[in-house]
């Protein structure tokens, strides 16, 4: 452990990491009192104790954390964490990803100076799940995961003992699992994006660009909702899972649940075109699939499909919605004669990701009321990289 840089991160409450707290100046044997320096002047000794610069942020499960300065350098799984990095221009300090395919950047392209190198990242799950040696060997300031995502999934193969180590000898971790509210492990406080997004901010103290930055969000959300035709005039959709380009079955999800992956759809105001069927959706515990003369049944106004963020509107169209119209089924359903049939979007959004989300299904639901780009990529670029 390096601990001339492991100095500067300390612990509150946590427990999982209340070992960090004995960190200590390397300077040598016996030397763990408060630095301090003096100066004399004519016969007097004046002794000055280095301004404290610490800090604490708090946020469930993982309780308080202290720091003495903003990490350099984090470990994340959740892509929307990495997106709310950026977006507070600290970009750089992402060391890994879960699944890196999963980080879905092309939305930075359209904000000038705006970037991350996504080829740097470590990929943190492999073939026999999470190794603990990954952590030690990324050595992080901090680690920017809900640990009981880690402990609860039992693909990954680690367990308490193993997080309790790797706080105490790496880092602390911080985070809540929020893309999704349908883990029964998770009994604990959930936060919306922009309530996840202040914790992350308060991480980096970019407070001020945070409130900048929700202000934009704020705005920009009430604009479309304005323009929205009245609830009764606005259509359904059938949220779903299948990444193939010719598909055959579906793993439903809940458009009306809750979570950051639903925002963008509540932002527009789609609703759910399962409410009432008696089909629940996609979880930890329920992997049920449906078919096409399920879906045929309910009929959806609209199929919003996820498992294709890496391909463009034309090349969506090109491979799925085209099998879709050629298909003796499908082609039957409501949504795939009216052109209503769309990318669903990521399965972790970020703040950033999000605002470019509600431009595509404004402009995709609603191309009477909305078209081109709904807000200022030069605005928002200039808050990001001030």
């Amino acid at each position: 452990m390096d601990i001339n840089r492991r100095q500067f991160i300390g612990v509150g409450a946590s427990a999982l990491a209340a070992g960090l707290a004995g960190c200590s100046s390397s300077g040598g044997e016996g030397n763990t009192e408060t630095n301090t320096s003096t100066s004399t002047s004519q016969g007097k000794t004046a002794t000055s104790t280095p301004e404290d610069t610490s800090y604490t942020v708090s946020m469930s499960p993982t309780g308080d954390v202290t720091l003495e300065k903003p990490p350099e350098s984090v470990a994340h799984y959740f892509p929307g964490y990495a997106d709310m990095a950026v977006a507070l221009g600290h970009g750089d300090t992402i060391n890994s990803m879960g699944l890196p395919s999963r980080y879905h950047t092309n939305h930075y392209t359209e904000l000038d100076g705006v970037s991350i190198d996504k080829e740097s990242l470590t990929k943190l799950v492999g073939d026999a799940g999470i190794s603990k040696e990954i952590f030690y060997d990324l050595d992080s300031d901090l680690h920017m995961i809900d640990p009981q995502w880690l402990i609860k999934n039992n693909t990954f193969g680690l367990d308490a003992a193993d997080i309790e180590e790797i706080s105490e000898k790496v880092s602390p971790f911080f985070g809540n699992t929020i893309f999704r509210r349908t883990d029964k492990w998770h009994d604990y406080r959930y936060y919306t994006l922009y309530d996840a997004f202040e914790k992350v901010a308060e991480v980096h103290q970019e407070q001020e660009k945070f409130s900048r930055l929700k202000s934009f969000h704020d705005q920009y959300i009430t604009d479309i909702q304005t323009k929205l035709p009245g609830p009764n005039s606005r259509p359904n959709a059938l949220l779903c899972w299948q990444g193939s380009n010719e598909p055959e079955t579906f793993y439903p999800a809940r458009l009306s649940g809750k979570g950051t992956n639903k925002k963008a759809f509540h932002d527009v105001g789609i609703t759910d075109a399962l409410s009432g069927t008696g089909i629940d959706g996609l979880s930890e515990s329920n992997r049920g699939t449906i078919d096409y003369e399920t879906v045929l049944e309910i009929d959806p106004d609209s199929i919003l499909l996820r498992g294709h963020e890496q391909k463009t509107r034309e090349e969506f169209e090109n491979t799925v919605v085209k099998f879709m119209k050629n298909h003796e089924v499908a082609s039957e359903l409501r949504a795939v004669k009216n052109g209503k049939v769309f990318r669903g979007g990521p399965i972790y959004p970020g703040p950033l990701h999000h605002l470019f989300l509600v431009e595509r299904y404004a402009t995709g639901y609603f191309p009477d009321t909305f078209s081109g780009e709904l807000f200022d990529r030069e605005e928002l670029a200039s808050i990001i990289t001030s």
